[in-house]
C-alpha cells in the first residue's frame, strides 16, 4: 500500500533544522507494513501546498504530513487543506479549551493567534495533543487518506502513536513481521557479506543500518507464517554472526544489555578512563539502574591522577608511558582495588588529533579488564576525528568487558 511523507516547513528547506521526522516516519511506516513511495520537504508557501497535496493524494493512498500547525501566519496547512477539500474552516471548542488548559497549566495567558490552532477543515477528525498546544487532524482527500500532525518530534510521535497508527490498520493488506538486531564488532559490509544467502532461504528480507558505531540487523518477513520466518531468520543471523557480535533485540544499548548480563551475573563494573574522559561512564548511567552494577569509575587523564587515584607506580609509567597495556592493566586493577567491584575496565590512549606518534599512532587504545581471577588486554587502533575515535574506544571497552564476562580471562575474550 502506497504512501508518502510530507514535512511542511520553510525551516527544512532553507537548511535550518534536520528534518528527522521524515526519516522516522518512513522507517514506522515500513514497520508497519506500508510502502513509502515519496517523501517531500516543501516551504510554508500557500500554492505549492495546496499543489502538492492535489498531486500525492492522486499518488498514494495514505500520506502523513507534519508542520504547519502553530499559531504563527506562516502556519496555514489547515487552510491550505481546507482548500484542497473545499470546504470552510470550523473552529472546535474542545480543542479551544484543551488549548487554553493547557497553557494555563504551565502558566501563560493564551494569546489571540493560539485560537487558530482550534481551526480544522469542515468534517476532519481531530487528534487530540497531550504534548503540546497544535491538535492534528485527518481528512480524505480524494482517494487518500491523510493526517497532519505538528511539526515537533515528540509530539508528533506521541500522537502518531496512539492516534495516527491504529487508523493505518486498514491500509495494511499483508501481514508484517520483523526482528531488529544490534550488533557492534563489525563493519556494515562484513556484516552483510557474512549473511550472503539467508534471504533467499527464509524467504525474508534483510536490511542494515548504521547507527555510529553500531550496525542494525532488520529482519523484513511479509504473508503467511511471518512472524515464524521473521524469528527463524533471525536466529540464523545470531548464529553466522556469532553472540559476541550481536548483543540485543530492538532498541536496547549496549550498555543496557551489558548491564542486564552483569546483574544476572551478580557482577558489579568499575571504570577507570583516560582518553575517553568519562565516556564509559557515561553509556552505563544512560539509563535508569545502572547502580545495581556500576560502582563508579575514575578519569585518571593525567599521570599524577593514574598514580594517586589508582597506585600506577610511577616507574610503569616512565618506563612504558601511559599509552601502553602496561598500564592499562596496573589501571583496571588499581580501579579494581580502589572501588571495591568484582570487575573494571581501563582505558588508554591517544584520540587525536595530536599527540600521534609512528610508535603509538593517533586512534591507538589500550583496554584492560581486570577480576578477581586475572586481567585481560587488547589494543586497537580506531580511525575517525577524535569524537569518533572515543566514541568507538567506549563501545569497545564495553564489549571487551561482556566477552570476559560470558567466556572469561582467554585469549579470545
Amino acid at each position: 500500500m502506497s504512501a508518502a511523507v510530507l514535512c511542511i516547513g520553510t525551516e527544512l528547506t532553507r537548511g535550518e533544522i534536520v528534518n528527522t521526522n521524515a526519516s522516522w516516519l518512513a522507517e514506522t511506516l515500513t514497520d508497519a507494513g506500508l510502502e513509502v513511495a515519496a517523501i517531500e520537504a516543501i516551504p510554508d508557501e500557500r500554492q505549492q501546498i495546496v499543489d502538492t497535496l492535489h498531486r500525492l493524494s492522486s499518488q498514494h493512498l495514505v500520506i502523513v504530513c507534519t508542520g504547519g500547525l502553530g499559531p504563527t501566519t506562516d502556519d496555514i496547512t489547515s487552510e491550505c487543506v481546507a482548500e484542497v477539500i473545499g470546504v470552510p474552516l470550523d473552529r472546535d471548542q474542545v480543542s479551544l479549551e484543551a488549548i487554553r488548559t493547557r497553557m494555563d497549566k504551565f502558566g501563560r495567558v493564551m494569546a489571540e493567534s493560539n485560537k487558530k490552532q482550534a481551526d480544522f477543515p469542515r468534517g476532519a477528525t481531530i487528534l487530540p495533543n497531550r504534548k503540546g498546544t497544535a491538535p492534528g487532524f485527518a481528512v480524505q482527500l480524494g482517494h487518500a487518506r491523510a493526517f497532519f500532525m505538528p511539526g515537533v518530534p515528540r509530539e508528533m510521535k506521541t500522537m502518531f502513536g496512539e492516534l495516527v497508527a491504529p487508523a493505518l490498520a486498514p491500509f495494511v493488506r499483508e501481514a508484517m513481521n520483523q526482528v531488529r538486531l544490534k550488533t557492534f564488532g563489525m563493519t556494515e559490509s562484513g556484516v552483510n557479506d557474512k549473511l550472503a544467502g539467508i534471504e533467499a532461504e527464509h524467504s525474508v528480507t534483510l536490511a542494515y543500518r548504521a547507527h555510529f558505531p553500531e550496525i542494525e540487523v532488520k529482519v523484513l518477513a511479509r504473508g503467511e507464517d511471518a512472524r515464524e520466518r521473521a524469528r527463524r531468520a533471525a536466529d540464523a543471523v545470531i548464529a553466522r554472526l556469532g553472540p559476541d557480535v550481536v548483543y540485543g533485540e530492538g532498541d536496547v544499548t549496549f550498555a543496557e544489555q551489558l548491564g542486564k548480563l552483569l546483574v544476572e551475573k551478580k557482577l558489579t563494573l568499575a571504570v577507570a578512563e583516560s582518553c575517553t574522559g568519562g565516556g564509559v561512564g557515561r553509556l552505563l548511567t544512560e539509563r535508569s539502574g545502572a547502580s545495581d552494577f556500576f560502582v563508579g569509575g575514575v578519569i585518571s587523564y593525567a599521570n599524577s591522577a593514574k598514580q594517586g587515584l589508582l597506585g600506577v607506580p610511577a616507574e610503569l609509567l616512565a618506563a612504558h608511558g601511559a599509552v601502553s597495556a602496561t598500564v592499562a592493566r596496573a589501571m583496571a586493577e588499581g580501579a579494581l582495588r580502589a572501588l571495591g567491584s568484582e570487575l573494571a575496565l581501563a582505558l588508554t590512549g591517544v584520540a587525536g588529533p595530536t599527540g600521534g606518534t609512528a610508535d603509538k599512532p593517533v586512534g591507538l587504545v589500550h583496554f584492560a579488564v581486570a577480576s578477581k581471577t586475572g586481567t585481560s588486554d587488547r589494543q586497537m587502533v580506531f580511525p575517525g576525528s577524535r569524537t569518533q575515535v572515543r566514541d568507538l574506544a567506549a563501545f569497545a571497552g564495553l564489549s571487551l568487558v561482556r566477552k570476559v564476562v560470558l567466556h572469561g580471562h582467554d585469549e579470545d575474550a
